[in-house]
C-alpha cells in the first residue's frame, strides 16, 4: 500500500497504543486533534498514530509525544467538528517519529520504518504462538461471555506479530507496558515480556474469580429475584398464561406472522435464537432487540387495497387541490393511465421540476390520494452522508435505519406514494455520497432487494411509487436524472395566482385565524393590486405570508365592527403592509442609449435584467462589471467583436482603439451567466455607438453567434411571464422558439406582443427602428444604420 511522502498529520493518543494490523475506534475531540484528522484527508486519509508520555497533559510540544507510533489509514469517520469525531482507523506500520513540528495548529513529522526483527527461528516461533494462544484463552475464560468473537479471533490467528499485537490491543495493561511492546523490534522479545504480562493479569483475575465465588455462596437478592420469576413462569405456564406473556414466543409468533422473505426470516429466527442467549444485562442485548423490533415493524407484506385507478375521480382530486397546471395534471393522468393498464405496479417515479412554492409536494399528496394510497415524505435537503439512505451498520454506537425505511415503517404499507422531497439539494460530504445510495433506491431492477446497511437484508421497494421534487436539474447527477421521468412545473401567472388565492388562500387563512368570509372581504380590486405590488414569485408562498399578514392586520377591526362586514380596501393595504416593494420596472423608464431589456431564467423562475454600456475614452478595452460569468463575458466579446466587423466607418470620428467600452449588468451581488443575453449586449452595443435609444417596453433573448444568427434558448415560457408581470409590451425572441410559446397561457399571449428573428441585422432594425438597406452611409451618428446589409463572400 502506498503512502505519500513528506510530513504526515500527527494523532496525539491518551488512553491506548495502537499497533500494525489491528484496527481500532477512535474519539477525537481536541482542536489539534481535529485539524490533524482533515489534513489526513487531503493525505488519502493517511495519519500518524503516537501516545501521550502524559496521559493528563495537554501534549502542546513535541516532546510530550512518544517518538514510536504507527503509519495508519483512516477507514471511517463519524461526527462534526463541534462535537467531534468517531473514527475506526486501521494501523499500517511501526515508524519513528524523527521530526516533529507544530506549525499549522496541529502536529506533523517525517517518518521511517521499524521493521520486525526475525529473531526466532520457525520452530520457536510455532512454540511462542501456541503458548502466547493459551495463555490467552485462558485470560479470556475469566471475562464474560461477549468475548466469544475474540476467543476465535484468537484461535484462528496464525502469525506471531499479527497475535501479539492484537493481544496487547485488547489487553487491560498500562499505557506504558504497552508503549513498551510497540517499541521492542525483536519478536522474541515481544512475546516473552507480552507473556508476563498475561499470567500476572491471569494471576489478578483468578484471585478475584475466587472471591466473587465465595460471595455468590451467600444467598443474595438477585439469586431470590431469580428463583422467585421462575417459579411465576410456572405458574403461569400451568395457567395456559405462558405463551402469551413469555416474550420470546410472542416474538416468534410475529416472526411467523410478518410475511418476511425466506432470507429475511432466516435473519429474524437467528437473531430470536441470539436474544434468549444473551444475558438481558448485556448492551449487546439491546442491540439485537432493537433489530428485530424493526424487523418485524416493516411492512413486508402490508399493501394497500389495490383498488381500480378511476381516472374520473384523480381528475376531480388534481382540479380540487390545484387551480391550473393543466400540462402538470395532463402528464400526470397519463402516467397514472399507464398504472391503470399495467396490472403490476412497479417502477414509477416521477420527477416535477420547478420553483418553489408551485405546488410541488401538495401534488404529490394529490397523487396518494387519486391512487387510495398512504403517502410518505423524506427531505433530502443538506444530505451528505450515503448512511441517511442506507442507514448505518449496527456495529456503530447509536445505529438507525435509513430514512427510506424508516419512512415505510411509519407508513405501515410497502406500496406508498413516496415523495423524495429537494433531491436536488442533496450533496457530496467525506462520509460517502448520497446520490449514488440513491440509484439503488430509484432503479427498479436493483431495488427489488434494497439492503439497508442496518436491517442487512434485502427489501423490496418496486411497489414503491416514488416521486421526486427539485427546483433544477443542475444539481442532480445524470445517472440518478435518467432514472426519473422529468415533469416540469412551471410559475403562476398573475391571473393563476388571483384565482389560487380566492379559491384557496384566503379561504384558508381565515379558516385559521379563526375568521368567515363573511367577517372580512377582500375585493378583486384589492386582491389584484397585492398580488402584483407586494409579491413578485413563480409560486404562492409569499403571496400566502401576504394574505396572512393582511388578515391579521384586519383583526382588530373585526372585532371593532360587531358582525358587520369589513372590506380591505387597496388603501389599505400600505397600512397594512407597507409601500409596495415591486413596481412596474419598465414602464417608467426614460431610457438613454445604451440602455437593453433583457430576460433570464433562474431556478426559482423567470425574471429581467437590463444591459448597461457606456463609452469613454481609454486604449480599446471592453469593461465587464456585474458578477458575470464566463458565458456571458464571452457573449460581450462576441457583441463587440460583430459590430466592429459590421460597422466600419459607422462613425468617421469614433477610434475605438482610442476608447474603453464598459459593459454592466445591474444586481451585482447576483452571479448571473449564461448564453441568452448575446442578443442582448450586441443591440446594448449597438444603441450605444449609434446613439439610439431602446424602447424600455421591448425585452429580448437569444443567443447571438459571430456571424450575426440568433439561436434558440431555454426557458421561453418563464422568461415570458416575467417580462409580462415587468410590463413589458413586446417581447423579442429567436424564431426556432417560436414553437415553445405553446406552453405560455393564452391570456398572456393575447397581451403580448412577439417578435421572431433569425439574424442581428432584423434585431436592430426593429429594435432601433431603422432600415439598415435604405439608409446611406455618410449621415450623421444619429441617423446612422447599424448594421449594413451582409456582403455575399
Amino acid at each position: 500500500m502506498i503512502r505519500p511522502h513528506g510530513y504526515l498529520p500527527v494523532l496525539p493518543l491518551r488512553n491506548t497504543v495502537l499497533y500494525p494490523g489491528v484496527t481500532q475506534a477512535l474519539r477525537v475531540g481536541r482542536e489539534k486533534s481535529v485539524k490533524a484528522l482533515q489534513k489526513s484527508f487531503e493525505q488519502n486519509n493517511w495519519i500518524v498514530v503516537t501516545a501521550q508520555r502524559d496521559p493528563g497533559a495537554r501534549a502542546d510540544v513535541p516532546d510530550d509525544l512518544h517518538r514510536i507510533g504507527v503509519v495508519s489509514k483512516v477507514e471511517s469517520v463519524r461526527g462534526n467538528p463541534d462535537n467531534g469525531y468517531t473514527l475506526m482507523v486501521r494501523g499500517v506500520e511501526r515508524v519513528r517519529l524523527t521530526d516533529i513540528k507544530a506549525e499549522h495548529g496541529y502536529f506533523e513529522a517525517m517518518t521511517e520504518n521499524l521493521a520486525d526483527l526475525e529473531d526466532a527461528d520457525e520452530p520457536t516461533q510455532k512454540a511462542l504462538l501456541a503458548s502466547l494462544k493459551e495463555l490467552s484463552l485462558d485470560v479470556l475464560k475469566f471475562i464474560p461471555a461477549e468475548t466469544r468473537e475474540l476467543e476465535e479471533l484468537v484461535k484462528g490467528i496464525e502469525d506471531l506479530p499479527f497475535l501479539v499485537h492484537t493481544v496487547a490491543a485488547n489487553a487491560d495493561f498500562d499505557l506504558k507496558e504497552k508503549q513498551k511492546i510497540l517499541e521492542s523490534l525483536s519478536v522474541r522479545n515481544r512475546v516473552m515480556h507480552l507473556l508476563t504480562l498475561l499470567q500476572s493479569l491471569k494471576d489478578n483475575l483468578q484471585v478475584q474469580a475466587d472471591i466473587r465465588a465465595k460471595l455468590n455462596n451467600k444467598f443474595g437478592q438477585s439469586h431470590r429475584e431469580q428463583i422467585l420469576r421462575e417459579q411465576l413462569k410456572a405458574i403461569k405456564e400451568e395457567l395456559g398464561e405462558g405463551e402469551e406473556t413469555n416474550m420470546n414466543d410472542q416474538y416468534r409468533r410475529k416472526v411467523d406472522e410478518a410475511g418476511m422473505p425466506e432470507e429475511a426470516k432466516q435473519l429474524a429466527e437467528s437473531q430470536l435464537k441470539r436474544l434468549q442467549d444473551i444475558n438481558p444485562a448485556s448492551p449487546e442485548y439491546q442491540v439485537v432487540r432493537n433489530h428485530l423490533d424493526l424487523m418485524l415493524s416493516l411492512p413486508w407484506s402490508k399493501s394497500s387495497e389495490q383498488t381500480e385507478v378511476d381516472l374520473d375521480r384523480a381528475r376531480e382530486i388534481l382540479d380540487a387541490d390545484h387551480y391550473g397546471l393543466d400540462k402538470v395534471k395532463k402528464r400526470i393522468l397519463q402516467h397514472l393511465a399507464v398504472l391503470k393498464l399495467k396490472k403490476n405496479q412497479s417502477g414509477s417515479i416521477l420527477l416535477l421540476v420547478g420553483p418553489p412554492g408551485v405546488g410541488k409536494t401538495s401534488l404529490a399528496a394529490s397523487i396518494a390520494r387519486a391512487l387510495g394510497r398512504k403517502y410518505a415524505r423524506v427531505s433530502l435537503g443538506g444530505v451528505r452522508d450515503d448512511a441517511e439512505i442506507r442507514g448505518h451498520r449496527r456495529t456503530y454506537v447509536g445505529a438507525l435505519p435509513g430514512r427510506i425505511l424508516s419512512a415505510l415503517k411509519k407508513a405501515g404499507e410497502n406500496n406508498p406514494v413516496f415523495v423524495l422531497d429537494e433531491i436536488d439539494k442533496m450533496s457530496r460530504g467525506f462520509t460517502g455520497d448520497p446520490a449514488a445510495a440513491m440509484l439503488e433506491v430509484l432503479d427498479p431492477e436493483q431495488n427489488r432487494a434494497f439492503v439497508d446497511h442496518y436491517l442487512d437484508t434485502g427489501f423490496d421497494l418496486s411497489k414503491v411509487f416514488f416521486i421526486g421534487t427539485a427546483n433544477s436539474l443542475e444539481g442532480i447527477p445524470g445517472p440518478l436524472l435518467d432514472r426519473m421521468e422529468v415533469i416540469e412545473v412551471s410559475g403562476y401567472t398573475t391571473s393563476e395566482k388571483f384565482h389560487i388565492a380566492k379559491q384557496h388562500l384566503i379561504p384558508k387563512q381565515l379558516e385559521e385565524h379563526g375568521m368567515s368570509k363573511e367577517q372580512l372581504v377582500v375585493p378583486d380590486g384589492t386582491l389584484h393590486r397585492l398580488i402584483t405590488g407586494h409579491t413578485r414569485e413563480a409560486g404562492v408562498r409569499d403571496l400566502q405570508r401576504k394574505i396572512a399578514e393582511l388578515i391579521r392586520a384586519s383583526t382588530e377591526k373585526v372585532l371593532h365592527a360587531e358582525g358587520e362586514p369589513v372590506r380591505i380596501e387597496v388603501a389599505d393595504l400600505e397600512e397594512a403592509l407597507g409601500p409596495e416593494r415591486f413596481q412596474s420596472e419598465v414602464a417608467d423608464q426614460n431610457t438613454e442609449s445604451g440602455v437593453v431589456t433583457g430576460l433570464a431564467w433562474t431556478p426559482v423562475g423567470g425574471d429581467i435584467l437590463f444591459v448597461e454600456a457606456a463609452l469613454m475614452p481609454g486604449t480599446g478595452q471592453l469593461l465587464m462589471t456585474g458578477q458575470l460569468g464566463d458565458v456571458m463575458k464571452e457573449s460581450a466579446r462576441i457583441a463587440l467583436s460583430l459590430l466592429k466587423s459590421r460597422l466600419p466607418g459607422m462613425d468617421p470620428d469614433l477610434d475605438l482603439a482610442k476608447s474603453d467600452i464598459h459593459v454592466h449588468v445591474p444586481a451585482g451581488a447576483i452571479p448571473k451567466d449564461g448564453p441568452s443575453a448575446g442578443v442582448t449586449m450586441v443591440t446594448a452595443l449597438a444603441s450605444l455607438l449609434a446613439h439610439r435609444r431602446v424602447d424600455p417596453k421591448l425585452a429580448m433573448t437569444g443567443e447571438v453567434t459571430l456571424r450575426g444568427a440568433i439561436m434558440p434558448v431555454g426557458g421561453i415560457k418563464e422568461k415570458v411571464l416575467a417580462a409580462h408581470r415587468a410590463g413589458i409590451t413586446t417581447v423579442l425572441l429567436p424564431r426556432r422558439n417560436e414553437k415553445d410559446l405553446r406552453e405560455v397561457p393564452m391570456d398572456i399571449r393575447s397581451q403580448l406582443r412577439f417578435v421572431f428573428v433569425d439574424h442581428v441585422n432584423e434585431v436592430l432594425k426593429f429594435a432601433l427602428g431603422v432600415d439598415a438597406a435604405v439608409v446611406p452611409a455618410d449621415v450623421v451618428p444619429n441617423e446612422t444604420p447599424l448594421i449594413p446589409p451582409p456582403v455575399d463572400a
